[in-house]
């Protein structure tokens, strides 16, 4: 199956540079280029892509506003690429819907595995680096924490809601499954669950969640108080 990919970048030689690294792939095909965040909106509309990569500034409407809008509109999944890789610039992308965030540096091989990792419905950050980056914004907020949102989860069963529990911890399947002493098939069956039932895209939508619905309170440690390691790059549902 061709993987259909929409490249947004104001700088032209970046973008440039983007689509040949893409285009040389025999699975994926480059179906638009965009300037700003009004052309890629546009082309995903004329185009239905399975990806756009979006650059996070632009003029105009920026990458983030453009990933917000193509998350609404359609199913197409949306990569950051940034030379900034300051965390509001992370948790605002994925609030906005996105499934990855890559600095510009990243490697070619490391940028075409990345869309097709996108492509299949996975998301591009270790749960470990969402749950930091979530805390820190938390930690930060002005605003006080909600109290838990019961109407929201109450639709999972006692079994999914831990299983969202640990996901907001930043634990990848296999820890999940050592966690609860199931196999990794049951684990990915109730993540499967709780994005359906809480109607959210990829695990790093499931982190976010966690924390905003006060089931986890910033800062707060896993069950038995180990240290996670980093899950690698991709992080499954």
């Amino acid at each position: 199956m061709t993987i259909r990919v929409v490249v947004a970048d104001d700088q032209e030689l970046v973008r440039s540079g983007l689509v040949m690294i893409l285009e040389a792939q025999q699975d994926i095909e480059v179906v638009a280029e965009a300037e700003d965040g009004v052309a890629a909106v546009d082309a995903v509309r004329r185009h239905s892509p399975d990806v756009a990569l979006l650059d996070v500034r632009m003029p105009g409407a920026d990458g983030i506003e453009a990933c917000r809008t193509i998350s609404a509109l359609s199913t197409c999944r949306t990569v950051m690429l940034t030379t900034f890789d300051t965390d509001e610039y992370v948790f605002e992308a994925l609030q906005a819907g996105a499934s990855g965030f890559l600095l510009k540096d990243v490697r070619r091989d490391d940028l075409v595995h990345a869309v097709r990792v996108a492509a299949r419905g996975d998301s591009l950050l270790a749960p470990s680096v969402a749950r930091r980056l979530v805390e820190e914004f938390t930690q930060r907020a002005a605003r006080p924490r909600a109290a838990l949102d019961c109407g929201r989860l109450d639709a999972l069963t006692a079994r999914e809601r831990e299983t969202l529990l640990l996901l907001g911890h930043g634990l990848s399947n296999a820890e999940i499954a050592a966690r609860l002493v199931v196999s990794e098939h049951t684990v990915k069956t109730h993540v499967g669950n709780v994005l359906s039932k809480l109607g959210l895209r990829d695990r790093v939508q499931a982190v976010i969640c966690a924390y905003e619905t006060g089931l986890i309170a910033a800062g707060h440690p896993p069950h038995g108080g180990a240290g996670l390691a980093a899950s690698p790059v991709p992080a499954r549902n």
